[in-house]
């Protein structure tokens, strides 16, 4: 049973008057529960409580901090399927795409749980002391990494699960040793309540700090600049608009006294390159997988193909009329919410209407029953170099074909590309061999550069890149899924000549952990 509450710690409250309802685009309709909206006592009371359980979770073993990690995957599977099914009413996606979001929900909490038991991933460094080095001794130095304190996550509307409550963010500032505020996303408030009564079980089974973890309700953009603005917040991991995340990029870097980082991922087009000799080879299949990828989720992807490159040719004919075809073979479907139907359609328009754009495929407007069909446009590698705002993300299955008349121009267009999460080149080797210097651009421009396929989806793992330059990120240095999102919310501190009993438990002598360290310039588990 949902209670529109929000999760302060232990404590469930609700003291607001106000209160807002999730939106079903599947029903076309609002769902009965009401949830409160945060009053700035309940704010204050889960920021208070944040920094009091810092002090103690931040001193927290990795062995700790693994089986509360692995708790609150129990917790999540625990709850059944009434979470695919409130998942569903809130967001229209199928429920075999939230019952494979959610595996991947709990396994990348198992990961991090792997992470902190191997424990390498604290970059333990010493160099011992030099008392008869000459001219000068040395002192004995030892860093690592620790939490940088209280982190604020902002809930995905796209992935309800995995970039959510319990999602990436939250895995990776746990896991770090920070304490975590998530402000629940308006559209599936209820997934949020399941979500974050889960945390807080598993907090309390596994000994955690009261505080450790709080779920805060919001609607628009009052309660994310309030938390922006609390001095107590360290860091902040945000996944949305890009005019959204720019409003806090403004907030966390101009107008704090403090500034902080702002970890956002905000918008990306996802280039993919099809090179001629693959793509008269592979004409159809290439057509048909593309076809895929564009529809993918509605195309409600941050991956989502929505630029390609390719070089006049009677095959790159013959490739927009099997991805017209293609795509014309795929069903209207309903999208996440309102707003993010509304704006489909208001950009597709503009992008269609802009200067040299041809309308390859379209359909009419469903936006009534919120539902939205592929669409593919077309415009000259000139007029898209001309054109800055045709890199304007479009939230959606829309994608515009940039035709090339040769590899001089290709490069010229791919050179004006802002920053995107991923870019995807087709080839074959001799082929990417000659194009090497497309490659070349790619890699300045994308976190990930793919080879021979689409760009949805995004592997968690240790390798994973889910980042780029800006406005794909707000810190190309950074990922949102893997292991390395760990290192967003983390610092080096380095303890010079501090008595052993003082130290952390990974830079001590003994090494009771057996965590890999570096000493002397040498890795070894070995004690000092």
């Amino acid at each position: 049973m949902l209670q529109g509450h929000n999760v302060i710690g232990f404590e469930v409250t609700a003291k607001g008057k106000e209160s807002f309802q999730s939106f079903s685009t599947l029903q076309g309709t609002y769902l009965p529960e009401h949830f409160h909206i945060a009053t700035d006592e309940e704010i204050e009371a889960a920021i208070a409580k944040s920094v009091a359980s810092f002090a103690i979770f931040s001193k927290t073993t990795f062995v700790q901090r693994a089986a509360f990690l692995e708790a609150i995957a129990e917790e999540i599977l625990n709850i059944g399927d009434f979470l695919l099914e409130r998942a569903n009413l809130e967001t229209a996606l199928p429920l075999p795409r939230l019952t494979g979001e959610r595996d991947r929900t709990m396994n990348q909490l198992k990961l991090f749980a792997t992470l902190l038991r191997e424990g390498s991933w604290a970059d333990a460094v010493i160099d011992t002391a030099l008392p008869e080095r000459k001219p000068l001794p040395r002192s004995d130095l030892r860093r690592m990494l620790q939490p940088v304190g209280p982190v604020a996550v902002f809930a995905a509307s796209n992935f309800p699960f995995a970039f959510s409550t319990a999602g990436g963010d939250t895995a990776s500032a746990l896991a770090a040793g920070c304490t975590v505020i998530v402000k629940a996303h308006s559209s599936h408030a209820g997934t949020n309540e399941l979500m974050a009564h889960a945390i807080r079980k598993a907090a309390e089974r596994t000994g955690m700090p009261d505080g450790v973890f709080s779920s805060l309700n919001g609607e628009g953009a009052i309660l994310g600049q309030k938390l922006a603005m609390e001095r107590s917040i360290k860091a902040i991991g945000f996944t949305g608009s890009y005019r959204a995340g720019m409003a806090l990029y403004t907030t966390v870097t101009q107008k704090r006294k403090e500034p902080i980082p702002l970890y956002a991922e905000m918008s990306s087009i996802n280039p993919v390159v099809l090179l001629p000799e693959t793509l008269a080879l592979k004409t159809a299949d290439t057509a048909t997988a593309l076809a895929g990828s564009i529809t993918l989720g509605v195309g409600q992807f941050c991956t989502n193909p929505g630029l390609l490159f390719v070089i006049r040719s009677k095959a790159s004919e013959a490739f927009t009329e099997l991805l017209i075809a293609a795509l014309s073979n795929t069903a209207a479907a309903i999208m996440l919410n309102q707003h993010i139907c509304k704006a489909y359609y208001t950009d597709r328009s503009r992008v269609m209407n802009s200067k040299g754009v041809k309308t390859l495929l379209t359909s009419e407007d469903e936006g009534k029953v919120y539902k939205v069909s592929a669409a593919l446009l077309s415009v000259s590698a000139q007029d898209f170099i001309q054109d800055p705002s045709l890199q304007d993300e479009v939230f959606g299955p829309c994608s515009l074909i940039v035709v090339c008349e040769d590899r001089k121009e290709l490069e010229a267009a791919l050179q004006t590309l802002h920053g995107q999460l991923t870019g995807s080149v087709f080839g074959n080797t001799d082929e990417l061999k000659r194009y090497s210097s497309v490659i070349d651009i790619l890699q300045q421009k994308a976190g990930r550069v793919i080879f021979n396929n689409v760009p949805t989806g995004v592997e968690v793992c240790h390798a994973m890149v889910h980042g780029g330059p800006f406005p794909a990120t707000t810190d190309a240095r950074t990922s949102s899924v893997g292991t390395e999102a760990i290192r967003r919310f983390v610092r080096p501190v380095c303890y010079q000549d501090c008595p052993e009993e003082l130290l952390p438990m990974y830079l001590q002598n003994e090494n009771t952990a057996g965590i890999m360290r570096k000493i002397n310039g040498h890795y070894t588990r070995d004690a000092i």
